[in-house]
């Protein structure tokens, strides 16, 4: 099963209670990260984003929230963009806020059509990590913006056990009681992953590709504690 087809399959029971889950189990934190992406393309000003791997569309409804721009959300799930699309609606954004099926790897638009373009968690799903994020700059404007949200890996390592125990045990147990079966594959998938991820793409490898697709001024926070990273750019 290819990259792609895992995570259509594993995020289809999600869409339903996904928003509010995601809340619950990050411990209020997965908002604060959204907003932290959103404000790095915000002070930039841009008339259009491209969100990709905008799911449910949180972060194109933060970005409609923090600035005046059309905003195309795109993403290889149709379960979790009807849930977006309802969202944005509910929201009275459906104006400014476009949701459509897209992948990652080949967006369907054309090169610099874009002023800025996040994505969150989306690394972790391709076969080609660098190849994406090339893929995802092609669509910027020269002097344009990128910003990325995604987990990351407590570096200090009491965090780290805590955060260990916690992916492996209590997240799976969450996940199951509030949101279902679901949920705990989700839950048993995740810490696992991540881990994975960041052991054959460090953050310095991570940057590097950034800078290998045209990127610079690349800069990065870890947040609470490192279990979040947001990542941001300029297209040269």
């Amino acid at each position: 099963m290819t990259d792609n087809a895992f995570a259509i399959q594993l995020f289809k029971g999600l869409p339903e209670r996904y928003d509010a889950l995601a809340e619950v189990l990050s411990f209020g934190q997965n908002g604060r990260w959204r907003r932290e992406l959103a404000g790095h393309l915000a002070t930039h000003r841009p008339r259009s984003v491209l969100d990709v791997a905008t799911g449910t569309g949180g972060v194109a409804i933060a970005l409609a929230t923090e600035t005046e721009a059309s905003i195309t959300g795109v993403d290889i799930s149709d379960a979790m963009l009807e849930r977006g699309r309802e969202r944005v609606r509910k929201a009275d954004l459906a104006a400014r806020i476009k949701l459509e099926p897209a992948r990652a790897e080949a967006l369907p638009y054309p090169s610099e059509s874009f002023d800025a373009v996040s994505f969150t968690y989306l690394l972790r799903y391709v076969d080609d990590p660098a190849a994406t994020v090339a893929e995802l700059a092609r669509v910027i404007r020269p002097g344009g913006h990128m910003a990325s949200l995604d987990f990351y890996l407590p570096p200090n390592v009491a965090w780290r056990a805590a955060w260990w125990g916690y992916t492996r045990s209590l997240l799976p147990i969450a996940g199951v009681l509030l949101g279902g079966r679901a949920w705990w594959d989700v839950g048993r998938f995740l810490g696992p992953n991540i881990e994975r991820h960041y052991g054959r793409w460090p953050l310095a490898r991570i940057v590097d590709a950034w800078e290998a697709a045209g990127m610079v001024d690349v800069g990065c926070r870890v947040m609470s504690l490192g279990g979040g990273l947001v990542m941001w750019g300029t297209k040269s």
